[in-house]
């Protein structure tokens, strides 16, 4: 198994949306980045990820699981860009902000850390581990 990040504007696309998308889940559409899209053609079903509220909130606030491989994003019809279905499985217990995660020097190599915009990125395990032990949540 493998662990990501998928970082959403929750104005656009926030946590409560996707808990009321259920077990059917939704499409993690409209990332318009090759590096990010590359990330979703790697992923499985399976894979955990968090959900990360940008902007002014700037936390992990829940963890979602991959329910389908990268298809073609129903949001283009240009066939460069695709996406993976992800549904929500627990929120965090104590949302974790990109502060405290810049300040845990476990973190300083997190992708979150040095390259904070990009939408879509990879966690390594014991990244996973140390966030969701800070948000008291079960990984």
């Amino acid at each position: 198994m493998a662990y990501w990040l998928f970082k959403s504007e929750p104005n656009t696309w926030s946590w409560d949306d996707q808990v009321a998308k259920g077990e059917a889940g939704e499409e993690w559409d409209g990332v318009r980045n090759y590096q990010a899209r590359n990330f979703m053609r790697a992923m499985k079903p399976g894979d955990l990820g968090f959900f990360y509220h940008s902007m002014k909130e700037k936390s992990v606030v829940g963890i979602v699981e991959v329910i389908a491989q990268a298809h073609p994003d129903s949001t283009t019809d240009d066939p460069r860009w695709e996406c993976v279905d992800i549904k929500a499985v627990r929120p965090f217990i104590e949302p974790v902000s990109l502060d405290e995660i810049k300040a845990d020097p476990r973190l300083e190599e997190m992708v979150l850390v040095k390259n904070s915009r990009l939408s879509v990125q990879p966690v390594t395990a014991e990244e996973w581990e140390t966030v969701c032990a800070m948000g008291q949540t079960k990984p």
